[in-house]
Parts: C-alpha cells; structure tokens; sequence
C-alpha cells in the first residue's frame, strides 16, 4: 500500500494519460471504423478496395511495428507531432480496422429488404446507410465495440514505452526509487481494472437499452 500512498499524483497522472489516451484513440477508431465500413459496402469498387486494403494491412500488422512506423516514421517526412497525439494515431488507426469489420457485421444483419424500400423511396447509398442501415446495425454492434474499445485501453500500454505519459510507464520511476517491482504493477493493474471495468458497465448498460431482444 505504501508505494501506491507514497506516490498517489505519479500514479494519478499515469491513469490520467491513459484515460486520455483510450478516449482520443476510440473517437478517432469509431470515426475511422465507421468510414471504412461505409467504404467496404459502398458501390464504387475503388472505395471497396480502399476499405478492403485498409483493415487488412492495419489487421496483420503488430501494433508495436505500427508505433515504430508512426512515432519513428512520420518524422522522416517532416511531420512532427507530439508523442502523444503519435500514439492516438496509431492506436485510432489499428483499432478503427476492428471497428469496421465489426460494423460491418452489423450491417449484415440488417434485411436487404431495408435498404432496397430506402433506395425505391430515392434515397442516395449515403442516406440509406446513415438513416437506414446504420441505426439498426448500431443495436447488433454495441457488444463487439465494447469489446474492441476494452481491447485499446489495454493496447494504449504500449504507448509507454515511447515515452507517452500512460499507467504502465508509472514502474519506471518507481523501480528507480527503489519500490517493490511486484506492488507497483499491482497497482497498475488496479488501474487499468478500473479502466476496463468502467468501458464494460458503459456498453452493458448500452446494450440493455438499445441492445437486441433476446
């Protein structure tokens, strides 16, 4: 307990970063995710295998080998960012292929027949997918966003170790000080615990309320 109370603000501003950094990242994926899903059941065939290529690369590619590319890489081409605002790109963009491919999912539940009335009313592919389609995919994809959105605040750890202000990084200072390696990574897991379990009671009670009949 000693190392927790003793070091209440290191671990407070380590949680802090890594709240910050889920929340960025997941409104940069879902805006991402759902672009690309668009673009994977789109008509126009560039833009199906635009969203194709997209999820396919992000998908196989290590999340860590995807940090060297941005943090390391985008540099070399003069754009020079903050690390943080690196790591959102990285984690909003390898997160967002997960989101699509579970959009799409969704989308595949929805009846056919939705779409084609949608289309015999007039409507542009754009209307029937954001006034159509969409809201009643929304209901079959909450579980799987919650459960891709759990699975970044757990990723953001990586982001530590290229020097982002997050919860894992908090040993670091810690083993230096001099504390017990073992109760300082209790204590992170502790937060990332509360993390996690926040994100899983904000779908469950999305899905109670707006989830599929069962």
């Amino acid at each position: 307990m000693n190392v927790l109370l003793d070091n209440l603000a290191l671990y407070g501003d380590g949680l802090l970063g890594t709240v910050e950094l889920t929340v960025w990242s997941a409104l940069l994926a879902l805006a991402l995710g759902l672009v690309m899903a668009a673009f994977r059941v789109a008509p126009v065939r560039p833009l199906r295998a635009f969203g194709t290529a997209w999820v396919t690369v992000l998908r196989n590619t290590p999340l860590t080998l995807l940090f060297f590319a941005v943090l390391l890489g985008l540099p070399r081409f003069g754009l020079v960012l903050p690390f943080t605002l690196f790591a959102v790109l990285a984690l909003g963009c390898y997160t967002s292929a997960f989101i699509c491919e579970a959009v799409r999912a969704g989308i595949g539940t929805v009846p056919t027949g939705q779409g084609e009335a949608a289309r015999s009313l007039g409507m542009t592919f754009r209307q029937t997918l954001g006034l159509v389609v969409l809201p009643q995919a929304f209901r079959a994809v909450i579980p799987p966003l919650g459960s891709t959105l759990i699975a970044l605040a757990k990723n953001s750890a990586i982001a530590g170790s290229f020097s982002v202000t997050e919860l894992l990084g908090v040993y670091k200072p810690l083993n230096e000080l001099g504390y017990s390696i073992i109760w300082s990574f209790v204590w992170i897991a502790v937060g990332y615990l509360l993390v996690t379990l926040t994100l899983s009671a904000l779908f469950n009670a999305l899905e109670k309320h707006y989830g599929v009949a069962r």
